[in-house]
């Protein structure tokens, strides 16, 4: 058994142990007379010995002594630890608390947050003395090196909730992080959280649950029950200023069916557009068409809010948009021009198609949001360089070639863009079979991709081949691997590829429901962002055009009276903005560049957040294959007898009641002497 102190400074005080001792050394010099008027009263005079007297003092000096020498062990605090304690000085305590949105649900009159809190404050309160503490929050780590532990209780009732959220595995990356800068051997990762199934179902990599010992504090609500906007988007590729523009919104139902419906109402600039009433009858979901105007090119903020009273975190999803008219669009023809390009964009007048021959194209193309290449059967050096160095710029360019059976004429200028060559020409019909879900073409345009979604069927296909310096992804592709339509991600802009044409005789790939989608992405593509609505923690850049974009470049996140500077990073003529570093919470922000332009973006709630799906504690250690993970109640950490790894014992409150009984026995002795006679002489 080790026995410490908190604060032993206080131990000098010790030295006011010597008053009582000269007091009473000096009392024993003092003698009194006593005159009688007559012998008389000697008979009622009790005679005490020198012995006696003397025998009374050292009680009163001692019990003065040991009230003084409580009061000063109390002061500094002492404590016993068992001898298997771990140092403090190779030991961490790290206690993670889960802030996000989930954690403002209740469990009984107290938010699960508020909960967490007390239960984290008291087993710093009860852990040994000198022990370091790390707070970690899904917004960031409070410090990123150890705290005391007062300064940890400061910053704890600090934590509010926020509109972000993070995986297990991100914050066990962190206490990696923070636990090899300060060459702390262990620790102790107490995580309070709901456990959410999107938080803890993907198991972290074995090397960062090295020298940790996991405890999950799991604290549940008395009811899981939420309405909310799940996604939101314009239905058509750019907002109209005097038209009708239609807004699809989809809605969502975890847990009990409400009582009553739901009021979805739309806000453009705060003022209240239109509204509809969610009856879900039974199902999960629905999809409602909210229509609305507006009358300028101004960015617009649009909001959508849902009147759900039990889960208040996510009732607003945000959209920022403005009107981007006549996006142009140039298309270079190896012949006809094509009817299937010509409809996708007669059916939006934002857009402004100009169709020229490949052999005689423009001269200038910075005016054109994409350059389509189409129907060719050769690409020449000259033609090459301009779609390379468009590509520098920061543009989109497409390339549908025709079918030959000689492909190096349009090799000649696929050298000129970067290392792509078109191998052969598969002639055998064939359907394509896999989609690439995480790709921004697809991302952007499905909520959710059916898991029977139908893939176009071709009539034939080039084999081709690309370096790695070409950054090759494959959007849609064939069962053995061969790309139908490709993606190359070249110096600040894109280039995408069909293997095959989009004639009638080549396949169903123009027909099909991706063609138009992706001509209308491709192009909104290099323009910069039209439309935003940003997810917390998704780690989205908003994508800024900038004229001339360079690294001298510098964008500001301009919120009331926050000004700050995120992450960012040069892509072709503008810059790709990291908001997830800065952005706190969710609502609308500017962003400010040095040369004056500002663009709104709206950031919204991480959707995954909303689910409320929860993972049972005890299949964690299954699911991770870690047997070291256990599980806490939060009502026994930091109380006496129950959960506490250190075993410290509050010897102080001891100390103070013992100090108290000794000022009683004096003052029980100093009465009862007071009511005796007193001798003589003393």
């Amino acid at each position: 058994m080790v026995v410490g102190f908190i604060y032993p400074l206080f131990l000098i005080a010790g030295l006011a142990l010597a008053i009582p001792v000269v007091i009473h050394l000096f009392n024993l010099r003092r003698y009194k007379t006593v005159y009688f008027p007559h012998t008389r009263f000697l008979k009622d005079i009790q005679l005490r010995s020198q012995k006696s007297s003397q025998l009374r003092y050292k009680w009163l000096l001692a019990l003065r002594l040991l009230f003084l020498a409580s009061l000063i062990l109390a002061f500094a605090q002492p404590f016993f630890s068992g001898e298997d304690v771990l140092t403090t000085e190779k030991h961490l305590q790290a206690i993670y608390v889960d802030n996000s949105g989930s954690m403002s649900l209740k469990k009984g009159a107290q938010p699960l947050l508020d909960i967490a809190k007390a239960a984290a404050r008291r087993q710093v309160i009860q852990a040994a003395p000198g022990t370091k503490f790390v707070l970690l929050t899904n917004d960031k780590p409070v410090s990123y090196r150890p705290l005391a532990a007062d300064k940890f209780l400061e910053e704890l009732s600090k934590v509010t909730i926020s509109d972000k959220s993070k995986k297990a595995l991100q914050v066990l990356s962190y206490l990696q992080s923070i636990r090899q800068s300060e060459s702390i051997a262990d620790a102790d990762l107490y995580c309070y959280s709901d456990v959410q199934q999107t938080a803890f179902s993907s198991p972290p990599d074995k090397s960062l649950l090295e020298h940790v010992n996991l405890f999950i504090v799991p604290l549940q609500p008395e009811s899981r029950y939420n309405v909310y906007i799940d996604t939101a988007y314009l239905s058509q590729p750019v907002l109209h200023i005097g038209e009708s523009n239609e807004l699809v919104v989809r809605t969502k139902v975890y847990g009990t069916q409400p009582e009553q419906d739901i009021v979805l109402n739309l806000k453009v600039n705060g003022q209240v557009k239109s509204a509809a009433t969610l009856n879900f009858n039974g199902a999960n979901d629905r999809i409602d068409t909210l229509s609305f105007r507006v009358n300028d090119a101004a960015w617009q903020k649009i909001e959508l809010v849902v009147d759900d009273i039990a889960t208040k975190f996510d009732d607003t999803f945000r959209i920022t948009a403005r009107s981007a008219p006549n996006l142009s669009v140039l298309c270079l023809n190896g012949g006809s021009p094509s009817p299937y390009i010509q409809a996708a964009f007669r059916a939006y007048n934002g857009f402004k198609l100009q169709n020229a021959s490949i052999n005689t194209p423009q001269e200038n193309w910075n005016e054109y949001s994409l350059i389509l290449i189409n129907g060719c059967t050769a690409i020449n050096k000259a033609l090459g360089a301009k779609i390379r160095d468009a590509i520098k710029r920061g543009q989109t360019v497409c390339i549908f070639p025709s079918k030959v059976s000689n492909t190096s004429a349009i090799n000649t200028g696929l050298s000129e863009i970067a290392d792509i060559k078109l191998l052969k020409c598969d002639t055998s019909a064939e359907t394509a079979t896999l989609l690439q879900r995480g790709n921004a073409l697809i991302r952007d345009l499905f909520e959710e991709v059916p898991e029977n979604v139908q893939l176009p069927a071709t009539n034939w296909h080039y084999v081709i081949e690309a370096g790695l310096s070409a950054n090759q992804q494959s959007i849609i592709s064939y069962r053995d691997g061969d790309p139908m339509f490709t993606q190359f991600s070249l110096q600040g802009g894109e280039l995408y590829l069909s293997t095959t044409g989009i004639g009638l005789q080549d396949g169903d790939f123009p027909s099909s429901y991706f063609f138009a989608p992706f001509l209308y992405q491709m192009a909104i593509q290099s323009t910069g962002g039209n439309v935003y609505a940003l997810s917390l923690g998704d780690g989205q850049p908003a994508y800024l055009s900038l004229t001339n974009a360079g690294e001298r470049d510098m964008v500001h996140l301009i919120d009331g009276h926050t000004d700050a500077i995120p992450p960012q990073r040069t892509k072709g003529a503008g810059l790709n903005v990291f908001v997830d570093e800065v952005v706190k919470n969710a609502g609308f922000y500017a962003l400010a560049s040095q040369k004056g332009d500002t663009t709104i973006i709206a950031v919204n709630t991480n959707r995954a957040e909303s689910h409320l799906d929860i993972i049972d504690p005890a299949d964690i250690s299954r699911l991770w294959s870690a047997d070291e993970i256990q599980i806490v109640n939060p009502e026994t950490i930091g109380t006496t007898g129950a959960y506490n790894r250190w075993g410290s014992f509050p010897l102080w409150k001891v100390c103070v009641i013992f100090a108290l009984i000794m000022l009683v026995v004096e003052t029980c002795l100093l009465t009862t002497s007071l009511r005796k006679p007193t001798a003589a002489t003393e």
